[in-house]
């Protein structure tokens, strides 16, 4: 370089200039590989490995015997043998090395393959034992342990977990804690805190936490059928959205639209069908809503004896034409406002498009429906249809209860001590809390919310997912609590507010018999963080991930009853306890494939938002996509653009040093911003 002062930097590859000026890349000079975005240098690893007493020679290499899938794997001879020395060869790594370094597999061999000149022939050595009970990390030993594994495998989806495996290393996640926690109260009827799995997060050391649950554990309120000799209260969430509209009259901001795209041969009789026996199966879309002696109760439905879906033939229109008025309708049946006390809250119409091409719209009321419970519809209307066209009968199992039950339940199980040790947390927990996060606004704040707003989708770079796991792994944290700790940074950067309070919806189904369920069962937990003092983000994360558990371990007093309990100070221009709001998923099938035809989601364009500011990120593959629900009373489109630039950056920045101080990390868009705005001071 002829820039003074410029530096040279030895990267450790080789490579040789070729007549063309190009370069050839002829391989390492060291051993260095990269995985997963991260360098590693093996005979680190192998240096690890050799201070263990056992341990005569190590060698680690990176494999990819199936394609698209590399790892580390380690060999060694050791100079003695005893039981259960692979168990403490990955304990010993995993002490002294950061995750993405601990080998996959640790393979011991009699001895190591030389070359003639002595070297190890790392082409000879052999792949990691397909042994069925290989990498498992054990066997179960005891009736416990073998009980929890089949529940692990179970909610993480594999064919086998081993008592020593880690359960967020195979995959596990805040919503599927929530579910195994469920399991085992199903199972061996005890209450265990959320954050144990966190604290014991292998099935050996959960075993030990459940079996000394068992001998304290008390007899708990039994979520059961109940008879439907009187009329059923509503849920406490219910019973919030009953309210809402008797203060702010009928309105289409809670209505759920589920468009879904159907390509092929569509037998409409059969989905027709499919519908009806949707209707049947779960009472909570007949259902309607109804005040007695001060207090909300649902009234369930009979089933229609016949039920017409309405058919719109855009099949006429050109191609240009028909895909404006297919988002056209579906907005315009999005806004069609329900009737709780007349209902039908499920309608549904049928837009044919071509012989072969169909959107099916289903449009719900929130107070019968959320996120997950959208996911059960389609996947349940998806096999019955498939049955009714082969004219089989239904092929799915009787429910054990229904929502009216489960809020029945709710009812009488979340009272008395129980209720008084949870309101206790969160009133000690946000006393004093701020009521409003005063973020910088494009225009002043209305002095009644409108609803009125906008979507923005983003997507993070493809390598970023794979990096943000390895980070949290690292940390010992979930995905979801990352995410969440970059939204609260970029909250601190846009406010310098120091004292965040962010809500964030939690599926709510912590118990087995209320998973296969329809109906409104999600929560808003408040999370409450101190930012004082510039902290760096692992230290901020750790702290969320300490507030998410203590929200966990009490997240069955509903949004509604804190509201009624705190009674913050009213106020129309703004929501109550929190403003602004994160949610995270994980990937939801993109398609059902049935019978000949494909059932795909549609985006829906939303035009409403309930809060201020609300990020989503899901997970779809490999990629992170995400869209932000803004209100545009308060924000412009371009405002909105530039924070999605700034939390891409505090992620990619984080990914790279998470010991960075929040006021440090460097925003991509500040330097873009600084330039725009002495753009216009000069125009």
């Amino acid at each position: 370089s002829e820039e003074p002062g410029s530096r040279l930097y030895k990267t450790g590859d080789r490579a040789r200039y070729l007549s063309d000026g190009n370069l050839e890349y002829l391989g390492r000079l060291d051993d260095q590989i990269k995985l997963r975005g991260y360098r590693i240098e093996p005979g680190e690893i192998q240096g690890v490995l050799l201070r263990h007493p056992a341990v005569a020679e190590a060698v680690v290499i990176l494999r990819e015997d199936k394609p698209g899938d590399p790892r580390l794997v380690a060999y060694v001879t050791v100079s003695e043998e005893y039981e259960g020395l692979l168990r403490d060869l990955k304990q010993h790594l995993a002490d002294l090395l950061p995750s993405y370094m601990v080998p996959t597999a640790i393979v011991v061999l009699d001895a190591l393959p030389l070359t003639l000149n002595g070297k190890v022939n790392r082409q000879l050595l052999p792949p990691p034992s397909q042994d069925p009970m290989e990498g498992r990390g054990g066997a179960p030993r005891t009736l416990t342990e073998e009980l929890l594994a089949t529940i692990f495998a179970d909610v993480l989806g594999v064919e086998h977990v081993g008592v020593h495996e880690h359960f967020f290393e195979k995959g596990g996640h805040s919503l599927l804690v929530i579910q195994v926690i469920s399991r085992i109260r199903n199972t061996w009827n005890v209450e265990l805190p959320v954050g144990v799995l966190f604290e014991t997060p292998t099935v050996a050391e959960l075993a030990e936490q459940v079996d000394r649950a068992v001998l304290e554990s008390t007899r708990r309120v039994s979520l059961a059928p109940v008879a439907r000799t009187h009329a059923m209260p509503a849920s406490f969430a219910q019973q919030r959205l009953w309210f809402l509209e008797q203060l702010e009259g009928e309105s289409a901001l809670y209505n759920v639209p589920l468009p879904l795209h159907i390509e092929g041969d569509l037998n409409e009789q059969a989905l027709t069908t499919a519908i009806r026996e949707l209707v049947l199966r779960h009472e909570v879309l007949r259902t309607t809503f109804t005040e007695v002696d001060g207090g909300v109760v649902q009234i369930i439905g009979a089933v229609p004896s016949e039920l017409k879906i309405p058919v719109i033939d855009l099949s006429e229109e050109g191609v240009e034409f028909r895909s404006t008025q297919v988002q056209r309708l579906i907005g315009q049946l999005a806004e069609q406002t329900f009737s709780l006390t007349q209902g039908p809250l499920f309608r549904s119409h049928l837009l044919k498009l071509r012989k072969d091409e169909h959107v099916l719209v289903l449009i719900l009321h929130h107070i019968v429906t959320d996120g997950w419970s959208n996911g059960i519809l389609i996947q349940e209307l998806g096999k019955l249809y498939e049955a009714f066209v082969k004219g089989q009968p239904s092929p799915l199992p009787e429910l054990p209860v229904q929502y009216a039950d489960y809020a029945t339940w709710q009812r009488q199980w979340l009272q008395g001590d129980r209720l008084d040790r949870q309101l206790q947390y969160w009133t000690h927990r946000l006393a004093d809390a701020p009521s409003l996060l005063a973020l910088q606004t494009d225009y002043p704040r209305p002095p009644v919310q409108s609803y009125r707003g906008a979507v923005r989708f983003f997507e993070l770079p493809t390598g970023v997912s794979s990096a943000l796991k390895e980070l949290s792994g690292r940390e010992g944290v979930t995905l979801f609590m990352t995410l969440l700790t970059a939204y609260k940074t970029l909250l601190f950067r846009e406010s310098g507010e120091e004292d965040l309070v962010v809500g964030f919806p939690v599926a709510n189904r912590n118990r087995s018999e209320i998973e296969g369920l329809i109906g409104f069962f999600v929560n808003t937990l408040v999370l409450r963080t101190d930012l004082s003092g510039n902290p760096t983000f692992q230290e901020l994360l750790q702290q969320v991930k300490k507030v998410a558990l203590e929200a966990y371990a009490n997240q069955d007093v509903p949004f509604e009853k804190l509201v009624e309990e705190l009674q913050p100070e009213r106020n129309r221009s703004y929501s109550p306890l929190c403003q602004v709001v994160f949610g995270f998923q994980q990937e939801r099938p993109a398609s059902v494939v049935c019978q000949d035809v494909t059932m795909t989601f549609c985006e829906v364009e939303r035009k409403s938002s309930k809060f201020d500011l609300t990020f989503f990120v899901e997970e779809r593959g490999d990629q992170l996509v995400g869209s932000v629900e803004y209100s545009t009373d308060l924000f412009a489109e371009k405002t909105i653009e530039r924070m999605i630039d700034q939390y891409r950056s505090i992620l990619e920045s984080v990914i790279e040093n998470p010991k960075q101080r929040l006021r440090e990390i460097q925003l991509r868009s500040d330097a873009a911003l600084v330039e725009e705005e002495l753009d216009e001071l000069f125009q």
